[in-house]
């Protein structure tokens, strides 16, 4: 558990104190002691072992193995969606005060082991130290955000007038009521807090659950749901599967027997299921976030310490592997070729390397799959434009075992596909444009509507707020231009193509997502 006096959040993680490196170094011990293991699913309360297995091995060092993981199939799926209907009549049942207790008993118990965990996120996803010290806190803070509004709305039961009918007395409330057993599947970039988050809304709302992380990210899961069971949740309530996603992924996100669903991943993948959730028998609930490429407006006006800071941390933060990360920057052309300069320095600047080591800011990408990605858009940027730093891969000594590139500057022609494309990389753009009308309008040309930023005087921020077409907007921010939302301090989530509701993680309308309202009439 973090200091009293001092809570890492994806704001404060710049100035920590040092007793937080001292506990992660030695969870880092702790964690590489045990790897290896073998883990199992979770359906119905029992472990459950797969007929084949897969290896989740480091980014960082391929020969770095960190567990072997049960490889689940579709009918481990249907077991898994069958226990959570069966556990689901007496867990919704369950007083909500009672569900709430459980939950944040989860949210204290991811708390206390937020060492633990960001040393395994470390070494599995390849997050700095402070980038996943802070999911861990993020994580566990969504699950406390969503019991303390269950509290705060009463269970959401609300008392209405009584009909106005001589000789009867008739009583009506409003109740908001579960759907019953919820898909959760989250990504490798934020394995936990996407996970945690949606299984902790779905679950203090009285649904139950089944959930997938990504298998590039396993480990991460399985830490997960130790901490859930841990809580003391009932038998069938929480379920954990793991394998692909072309087949237990997709056997997830296209079950029958599942009422809603939670998605992190792409606009491809996220589009899907939404059309596989409208159609059937009746729609069902699907909340979908779905990427982003996300824009930063730099007028002439701007603070260039400032913009240069939170453009930079906003567009490599984990590698640019977000999908808040800034990666299209519009600056006004008197300033353009200046913030470029300062962003190429803090580029070269960058240490690349082990992510567990202090002295490393920016560690590998995930994979061989996003290794190939960069090395082709380094090379467009390279051929039709000017790269100001990086566009290279880093694979000397050490960093020859693991997917390591250099933080990439770039300007490109309008007509690129650099500009329109997510490519979840260490790869920023930088273009002049010659007023702020220009930048919102290209800033606002694209199918995405994620997060976005801007640096400027304080009447150019009222029009960029007022036109902007993002869900998260960031005005003269050096902790992150586009990157950093925190529950309860900046609701996260999309518009247009980046999410499917235009409800934000972490906000007060949130939950409500996870129930449906009945209306209650009852006469003496």
């Amino acid at each position: 558990m973090q200091s009293d006096a001092f809570k890492l959040t994806y704001s404060t993680m710049f100035d920590p104190p040092e007793a937080l490196h001292r506990r992660f170094e030695e969870a880092l011990g702790r964690v590489r002691g045990g790897l290896g293991a073998s883990h199992p699913m979770w359906i119905g309360g029992r472990p459950r072992d797969g007929a084949a297995h897969f290896e989740s091995r480091s980014p960082i060092d391929r020969e770095w193995l960190l567990g072997r993981f049960a490889r689940g199939t579709a009918r481990d799926v249907d077991d898994a969606v069958a226990a959570a209907r069966a556990a689901f009549p007496p867990w919704a049942r369950m007083p909500w005060t009672e569900r709430v207790a459980i939950l944040r008993a989860a949210a204290k118990r991811i708390e206390e082991r937020v060492y633990e965990f960001a040393a395994a996120m470390a070494l599995e996803v390849g997050k700095n130290r402070m980038e996943a010290i802070g999911e861990v806190q993020e994580t566990a803070d969504l699950v406390g955000w969503y019991c303390a509004e269950m509290e705060e709305n009463g269970g959401f039961v609300r008392f209405l007038p009584d009909d106005p009918v001589k000789g009867y007395a008739s009583h009506n409330r409003t109740v908001l009521k579960p759907h019953g057993a919820w898909a959760v599947i989250a990504p490798f970039n934020f394995p936990m807090a996407l996970a945690g988050g949606p299984i902790g809304a779905a679950l203090v709302a009285g649904n139950t659950a089944v959930f997938k992380v990504a298998s590039d990210t396993a480990l991460c899961g399985a830490l997960l749901m130790d901490a859930f069971r841990e809580a003391g949740l009932p038998d069938g309530v929480l379920n954990h599967v793991m394998g692909g996603g072309a087949e237990v992924g997709e056997a997830l996100a296209r079950h029958p027997g599942i009422a809603g669903v939670t998605f992190t991943g792409s606009g491809e993948v996220g589009s899907r299921i939404i059309r596989h959730f409208g159609e059937g028998r009746w729609p069902r609930p699907c909340i979908a976030e779905m990427g982003g490429k996300n824009p930063v407006i730099v007028t002439r006006h701007g603070d260039l310490d400032r913009a240069a800071t939170g453009i930079f941390r906003s567009a490599f933060g984990l590698q640019g592997q977000k999908c808040s990360a800034a990666s299209r920057v519009y600056a006004e052309r008197p300033v353009m070729e200046e913030l470029a300069g300062r962003l190429a320095k803090l580029a070269n600047e960058t240490s690349v390397g082990d992510p567990t080591l202090r002295a490393n800011w920016m560690g590998p990408v995930i994979n061989e799959a996003a290794l190939g990605r960069y090395r082709k858009v380094a090379a467009e940027a390279a051929s039709s434009g000017k790269v100001f730093a990086g566009g290279r891969e880093l694979a000397e000594g050490p960093r020859a075992r693991g997917y390591y590139v250099a933080p990439t500057v770039a300007t490109a022609p309008w007509e690129s596909r650099l500009w329109r494309e997510e490519h979840f990389l260490p790869f920023v753009l930088v273009g002049a444009v010659d007023s702020l009308d220009e930048a919102l309008e290209r800033a606002n040309d694209t199918d995405y509507g994620l997060t976005a930023g801007f640096y400027g005087a304080p009447a150019e921020a009222d029009a960029f707020l007022e036109r902007i077409e993002a869900g998260v907007v960031y005005v003269n921010r050096p902790q992150g231009a586009t990157t950093g939302a925190w529950p309860g301090y900046q609701p996260f989530g999309g518009w247009k193509g980046s999410g499917s509701t235009g409800r934000n993680i972490g906000s007060f309308y949130y939950l409500t997502q996870y129930l449906r309202e009945q209306s209650q009439t009852v006469v003496d």
